[in-house]
């Protein structure tokens, strides 16, 4: 974690757990702040860097131009997702790559194979940290920010569920957050993290590096795939699956009362079967956990699922925030 969150954040009425912020003081107001201590980023940048991401990642690079940012998958060749971004546009030669901390630097390692014939150039930025900002002024803060302080030091995007996501050089914490705290209070980690999950946004984890195929993590209902712009690392198998296969695992939304925290890659089980699907990011609620998970979907629809074996605590299915083409279930043959 950044030494300037370390230093902003060890004090008497935060706690932090490793390197997520657990305990914040009494809200002041109903909009929110988060620090997103477990993100880093990753900038490309150079003529080619458009070139060079669009002929990588899954997401559609003109497409991010245009909105700001989207999820983007960098896939193995077949077909597997190795990292997940949320990727944003930051400059007219340049994207910051959003990415868990964890997987930062096997990411990096991804990018700089591929990028040593390109007019581009990609490096872990240790000079920026970011906020999340959820509640009623999310997007009135975010404005305030962009106006005061400019694209070129600092970077604010729409989060689904009219949240905001800025990023910002160190240098500038005490001028931003002086700003943002007159009308927004410290979150714990998991607040934003409840959010994500509830808008059915996906993640990767060391554990689950590679395992998925994008529709698996229901990436394309998010514009985080493009099936439309040309060839990129693992295109062939990820397009097959869309026009001429048949997805069987996707991922569901759901809840589960337990004490133990599930964690990525752990196993679900239904009744009839173990290994029926993954947990892909999870998040606490009074009494248990909701989380997103990748299942069978034969299993999901038919049988009850439980957390680890047969035996372990129940899941409860929810309605995800947006829906499936209900064709990416059907067999082409």
């Amino acid at each position: 974690m950044n030494t300037h969150w370390v230093n902003r954040l060890k004090q008497p009425e935060f706690e932090l757990e490793g390197n997520r912020l657990i305990k914040v003081p009494s809200a002041e107001h109903s909009t929110h702040y988060v620090p997103l201590t477990d993100y880093s980023i990753i900038s490309v940048k150079g003529p080619d860097a458009h070139k060079f991401l669009q002929g990588q990642l899954t997401c559609d690079l003109s497409e991010v131009d245009r909105m700001g940012a989207l999820p983007g998958a960098h896939c193995n060749i077949k077909g597997h997702m190795h990292s997940l971004y949320q990727v944003m546009r930051a400059s007219d030669s340049g994207y910051w790559l959003r990415i868990r901390t964890d997987m930062a630097e096997n990411a990096l390692t991804l990018l700089k194979k591929y990028i040593v014939f390109s007019k581009a150039e990609a490096e872990l930025e240790e000079d920026l940290i970011g906020i999340g900002l959820q509640g009623p002024n999310a997007s009135e803060i975010g404005d305030r920010l962009s106006n005061a302080f400019g694209i070129a030091h600092l970077l604010v995007t729409e989060r689904p569920g009219a949240r905001r996501e800025c990023w910002f050089e160190t240098r500038l914490m005490p001028q931003v957050l002086e700003l943002v705290e007159q009308s927004a209070s410290p979150a714990q980690r998991n607040d934003w993290e409840l959010l994500e999950i509830d808008a059915g946004v996906p993640e990767l984890a060391p554990v689950t590096s590679e395992a998925f195929i994008p529709q698996m993590t229901n990436l394309q209902a998010i514009n985080g795939v493009s099936f439309t712009k040309g060839c990129y690392t693992g295109q062939e198998i990820v397009t097959r699956l869309q026009h001429r296969g048949q997805l069987k695992k996707p991922m569901y939304l759901a809840e589960v009362h337990c004490k133990d925290a599930p964690s990525p890659g752990d196993t679900l089980a239904s009744e009839q079967k173990d290994n029926v699907g993954q947990v892909v990011r999870a998040a606490h609620i009074p009494g248990g956990y909701r989380l997103l998970a990748v299942i069978a979907k034969d299993q999901a629809e038919n049988q009850p699922l439980h957390l680890g074996n047969p035996e372990g605590p129940l899941l409860q299915l929810l309605p995800l925030p947006y829906e499936l083409d209900p064709a990416l279930f059907q067999s082409k043959r």
